[in-house]
């Protein structure tokens, strides 16, 4: 998630606080992703020295300075959203890297990692869809973003199920690798069971 864009979105509406801007990209997020106000000010002073945004008076209290949109700014918010995010890499997920280890190490049962992960995750489906069936009708934007965590969920559990359905073909397949090497080489030797 890119705060420095988003508080550019907001600051394109019109000057504002950083204060502010905290109340509103939480409220525009649905509250689901809170914001610390020193990563505001932080990110605000970062947007006024690259030339996005800039205050009514630099030597203020930062609490007290009002922000708003540069032309530069505009220009960058624009592109920002226009451009795609860069998902050409896989992003080094934890559960992904669990179950690849899980797999390789001999004393532990990958499928029994699977489900335990397969159930955790169900239950916070249920819990979000929950939540959104109970606050839908009031905040859109609370809505959407349940929406995208659902989504999200949804997707890691089916690749779940994909990575336990390929573990058990791999192993069927190991095994009767196994069985039909054996067979040749009693076929061979002349060996009887």
């Amino acid at each position: 998630m890119s705060v420095r864009h988003s508080l550019l979105a907001l600051l394109s509406e019109g000057p504002k606080y950083g204060f502010q801007l905290r109340q509103e990209f939480e409220a525009s997020t649905g509250d689901v992703w809170p914001l610390n106000v020193g990563q505001v000010y932080t990110t605000l002073d970062r947007l006024e020295r690259d030339g996005l945004a800039e205050s009514d008076d630099i030597d203020a209290d930062e609490r007290q300075r009002n922000f708003r949109i540069t032309q530069n700014g505009v220009e960058e918010l624009a592109r920002w959203l226009r451009m795609p995010p860069d998902l050409t890499q896989p992003p080094r997920d934890e559960l992904v890297i669990k179950i690849l280890v899980a797999s390789r190490l001999p004393d532990v049962d990958v499928y029994d990692v699977i489900q335990v992960h397969r159930r955790y995750l169900v239950q916070l489906m249920q819990q979000w869809t929950r939540l959104k069936e109970d606050e839908v009708r009031f905040d859109l934007a609370f809505a959407l973003a349940v929406d995208a965590e659902l989504f999200r969920l949804d997707a890691v559990v089916r690749w779940l199920d994909a990575a336990d359905g390929r573990l058990r073909r791999s192993r069927q397949e190991s095994t009767t690798d196994i069985t039909e090497e054996v067979t040749r080489i009693r076929r061979r030797t002349g060996a009887h069971r």
